[in-house]
């Protein structure tokens, strides 16, 4: 009997080592995750590197004979990098790479205008939302009324142009399969090849649509009222990462609230769904 209560106070004694010695280990355990971050060495760093494609007006940009990058998501990284107290560095990457780019280390983070997708959140992590966009037809003015509606857009005798690893790309394979696809290499667009007279449309996006019909008296969107495809506009971060997305996420969320974002918008003339 006495054994058996000396073997049990055995047993508790061990276990209470068991639970400090865990509950000690976690600070520590989180200590090095912090210093792992990318947050951490941002800082130590001293600056801010920026994945950006600059062939999305008004996101990213840039000005004829000019090699500095302009635009909504540029203002927004130098906004980022005066917060956290360090400079920022521009990166330019394509559409297509801009996922690997960010899981090979080459930026901290991709500011280029980004919607959310599935597909995207499997690899790559994803900021809380800073708007809505979504998705319309853009045509040559002269052609715009040979088009009724959406449906007139699904036919093998239209070519749509898009450009490569976008999600337009999605949806165009998905929504408008019997178009024929006319894919181009960033920096080529998909808009351009309307221009070119190459394809008959293009699909993109509320923001990029608003600003084109500004630039070229050429272009028209088409069916604006009738925006598809509601698509939350996100920075991608590093997935394995949680620590510096935490940082991006109250970020974002501090600036909404602050009425940021909505003034970010005016100034490029950003139309969004729910303004």
């Amino acid at each position: 009997m006495k054994y058996g209560r000396r073997t049990a106070l055995i047993g508790a004694m061990v276990g209470l080592v068991g639970i400090a010695t865990t509950l000690g280990g976690a600070p520590a355990q989180a200590q090095d995750a912090t210093a792992n971050s990318l947050l951490n060495e941002i800082q130590s760093r001293g600056v801010l590197r920026v994945g950006t494609t600059g062939d999305y007006y008004p996101m990213t940009f840039r000005e004829v004979g000019k090699d500095e990058f302009v635009g909504h998501q540029i203002d927004a990284a130098r906004e980022m990098a005066k917060d956290l107290g360090v400079e920022v560095e521009f990166v330019t990457t394509e559409w297509k790479t801009m996922i690997t780019g960010i899981q090979a280390g080459r930026y901290d983070i991709a500011m280029s205008g980004t919607s959310m997708s599935l597909s995207r959140a499997k690899v790559v992590g994803m900021s809380t939302p800073w708007g809505i966009n979504g998705f319309v037809p853009v045509v040559l003015r002269k052609n715009a009324d040979q088009y009724a509606s959406w449906d007139d857009l699904n036919s093998p005798d239209r070519t749509v142009g898009v450009t490569l690893g976008t999600t337009m790309e999605d949806y165009i394979r998905a929504e408008l399969p019997n178009a024929e696809m006319r894919r181009v290499e960033s920096p080529g667009n998909g808009w351009q090849e309307v221009l070119a007279g190459r394809s008959d449309y293009t699909v993109t996006t509320l923001v990029e649509a608003s600003g084109l019909q500004e630039r070229y008296e050429e272009i028209q969107m088409i069916f604006p009222e009738q925006a598809r495809s509601a698509l939350p506009m996100a920075f991608l971060t590093p997935i394995e990462d949680q620590i510096w997305l935490n940082y991006v996420n109250n970020w974002v969320l501090l600036k909404k609230q602050a009425g940021y974002f909505d003034a970010l918008n005016e100034t490029w003339g950003v139309v969004l769904l729910g303004d």
